[in-house]
């Protein structure tokens, strides 16, 4: 009788299936963290191009009523709309003497990127912002 050391070839068969199902499993998973890593790097620029916009309205472009628009590195485009809050008017029909009149305007920046319609990312910020009128 003889003994036979080693492995058959079909539990090497086996065992190089299962390695295949473990590494397709973790290449996967490697994948997807590498795509999110993409996605947040993609979404930190937007916000940082969104936020450098509303830092700007107002102070660097004048913050009055109608909209811009324009792109970033060739991937990000932009836009900025500003418009007066209805509420505001008031203050700026009855100026009072004693206080200036103030004016409040919505401005809304949206950021969008993505290589198609379907994938197409969007990015929207929203603030108010108080101009002072010179007072004749």
């Amino acid at each position: 009788m003889r003994l036979h050391k080693g492995f058959s070839l079909l539990e090497i068969l086996v065992a190089f299936a299962i390695m295949a199902v473990a590494l397709t499993i973790v290449l996967r998973i490697f994948g997807s963290g590498v795509n999110a890593a993409v996605v947040s790097e993609d979404y930190t620029i937007a916000v940082q191009i969104a936020e450098s916009l509303m830092a700007a309205t107002g102070v660097e472009t004048p913050l009055q009523e109608g909209e811009l628009s324009g792109t970033e590195g060739d991937r990000y485009d932009w836009q900025v709309r500003i418009s007066p809050v209805a509420d505001s008017a008031d203050n700026a029909t009855q100026p009072d003497q004693a206080r200036p009149v103030l004016r409040l305007f919505a401005v809304n920046v949206q950021v969008t990127w993505g290589d198609d319609n379907v994938k197409r990312r969007r990015l929207e910020l929203h603030s108010l912002k108080l101009m002072q009128e010179s007072t004749p």
